[in-house]
């Protein structure tokens, strides 16, 4: 792809990384479309654009919804003429945080239909504009957390296992198109996710890991010290799009670097033992007197206002 401005579509752009991300990519002079579910969030955005002078187009879409998604890809239509998208950014998606054992089907469902069929879905519907133009770019936002598994974020980690699998499989399939497929891969970044998550935290209070899930705080303000700023990634997004031919994952910011080779060095019984001191797991910490209680369910679960990429979770992630 040329280094000209491009219309780039974002999902989960009312919030954290999608916003950044938005407003800067906007700022670089790429006619940026920002999508989310709440309204009253888009119209925030597009007035704060339009007062900076940027291009960006607001449209209201849930990546769970195939007649949302099929309105989108029509009113993309219109607002390029016909031309579609040049890059499309996958950013929506959320994250549930307990004991991977003590999560119920309905929300691993749940995370499941936003975190991969919806990137799926929106990938699909607008492909095929890219293929027949023989060029294009789809960016997948990922995290660390697709490469490292980590304690109580099992099924969160599992949906960017997920993403990275299929991002691959379509980096080979789409080349002969003319088409890029990146992953972006973020690891410690500052956000609000622990107030949602830690609301969440009261309903395994039943379950064997309540000791240890009661300490999760305390990981929290320890992580606080070394996350990151969102703009970092919105900057490696940035460097994805722009890029002549994308690489195949931007790991932003670098120090995560220093994670993920520790992770692949290590043997794995130190890597577990380290784990398990991360999610404060010991024999103080968990209660087998509680096995058979009532299996906890997080009430709606900690989920970001938009759907939108919960970057926050990675921002727990000991580099998301």
């Amino acid at each position: 792809m040329s280094n000209t401005s491009k219309i780039v579509l974002i999902t989960g752009a009312t919030a954290g990384i999608g916003r950044m991300t938005a407003l800067h990519l906007a700022k670089l002079g790429h006619h940026v479309i920002a999508t989310g579910r709440k309204v009253s969030e888009l119209a925030k955005l597009e007035e704060e654009a339009g007062g900076l002078g940027y291009k960006l187009d607001t449209l209201v879409l849930d990546v769970t919804s195939a007649p949302s998604i099929a309105t989108a890809v029509d009113e993309v239509a219109r607002l390029t003429n016909g031309h579609g998208l040049d890059v499309l950014i996958n950013n929506a998606g959320f994250g549930i945080l307990g004991p991977t054992s003590e999560i119920d089907d309905s929300e691993m469902h749940r995370q499941y239909e936003t975190n991969v069929f919806g990137l799926m879905n929106v990938t699909r519907a607008f492909l095929p504009r890219m293929q027949q133009r023989r060029g294009g770019r789809i960016i997948n936002v990922s995290s660390v957390g697709g490469r490292i598994t980590l304690p109580f974020f099992g099924v969160y980690n599992s949906t960017k296992y997920a993403v990275e699998s299929l991002s691959d499989a379509l980096r080979y399939e789409l080349r002969p198109f003319g088409i890029d497929v990146a992953l972006i891969e973020p690891g410690v970044i500052r956000t609000n996710f622990e107030s949602t998550a830690v609301s969440g935290l009261e309903a395994f209070a039943s379950t064997p890991y309540a000791g240890a899930v009661a300490k999760y705080e305390e990981m929290s303000k320890m992580a606080d010290r070394f996350a990151s700023n969102p703009i970092v990634i919105a900057k490696a997004i940035a460097r994805a799009v722009k890029a002549r031919r994308a690489s195949a994952r931007y790991v932003a910011p670098r120090s995560t670097y220093m994670i993920l080779w520790m992770s692949s060095l290590l043997p794995t019984f130190v890597w577990d033992w380290a784990m398990r001191k991360v999610g404060f797991l010991s024999t103080q910490t968990v209660d087998p007197s509680k096995v058979g209680a009532a299996r906890a369910t997080v009430p709606g679960g900690p989920r970001s206002p938009s759907a939108s990429h919960t970057p926050a979770t990675e921002a727990r992630a000991p580099s998301n």
